[in-house]
């Protein structure tokens, strides 16, 4: 999974060549063994992760931003789980974006967003993100058109303030197929421990499939910097889901030359008595 940057990665401009909720979504080509065969490469790279969070946590000088989005039931819980599930917790945080509520509704639609953004040493992740009031204030015709189409050039510019501030941004994008999506909400029906789990508004977004693959790969191709791109994930399977976006973090994290801090006492002057 060496390649997995420069392979899922959205070059600037070309979001409207990405194929969305096809065959693609399946691809594992980037590995050649199966699910089970994948656990000890996931485990190696987790540990790699939590090594360079353990110097970004103690190095308290840089900072991280992950931001994941999907269609419904595309999997960004459990991807946040299972690639971060060897963080130690101090230095992470996850944050849930929901619908706005009527205080966030007054301010402008950066405000719920900028107060969450990373400080020194830690790694924030937002599931679901600013990229909502764009992808599903367009598609559900919330607002009128000439707001959403602002707010691309908008959120650029906020990132690009975020990452000369020294944030290192890296946006995902878990794509399912239509098949997968319908299969995983026929499971939440079947399923009564997970009937929490399903919205009936879900399928009115559904019936919408094409609108919100025409909205993000718009959203890719005006968003995807060289100082905060977009990775589109094949996201039918979860493990190789998995394997792909950890070692997309664990290559950042590494590019980010993180060292531990260094002390001004010598360790051979302190002698710990019994």
């Amino acid at each position: 999974m060496d390649k997995a940057r420069e392979h899922y990665v959205v070059k600037p401009g070309s979001g409207s060549d990405i194929n969305l909720g096809g065959k693609e979504a399946s691809d594992k080509s980037l590995f050649e063994g199966d699910k089970n065969s994948s656990k000890s490469e996931l485990k190696d790279t987790l540990n790699s992760m939590l090594e360079e969070q353990t110097k970004l946590y103690a190095g308290e000088s840089k900072k991280l931003l992950v931001v994941i989005q999907a269609m419904d039931t595309g999997g960004k819980d459990g991807c946040v789980k299972s690639v971060f599930a060897k963080i130690d917790p101090k230095g992470i945080h996850i944050e849930c974006f929901k619908k706005p509520s009527s205080k966030e509704l007054a301010h402008d639609f950066l405000w719920r967003v900028h107060k969450h953004a990373p400080g020194n040493g830690m790694i924030t992740v937002f599931n679901r993100s600013h990229y909502e009031d764009i992808i599903a204030v367009r598609v559900k015709k919330i607002f009128p058109d000439h707001i959403w189409q602002q707010r691309y050039r908008h959120i650029v510019e906020f990132e690009r303030m975020l990452a000369e501030e020294g944030t290192k941004i890296v946006k995902i994008f878990l794509n399912i197929s239509k098949s997968e999506q319908k299969q995983r909400l026929q499971d939440r029906l079947d399923d009564p421990t997970k009937h929490w789990k399903f919205n009936p508004g879900d399928l009115d977004d559904r019936a919408k499939w094409d609108d919100f693959m025409g909205a993000y790969k718009e959203l890719f191709e005006k968003t995807s910097t060289d100082h905060a791109p977009w990775y589109v994930i094949p996201a039918d399977r979860k493990w190789y889901r998995n394997l792909a976006v950890s070692q997309i973090i664990t290559d950042t994290l590494k590019d980010m030359n993180l060292e531990y801090p260094q002390v001004s006492w010598n360790p051979e002057d302190f002698n710990i008595q019994d």
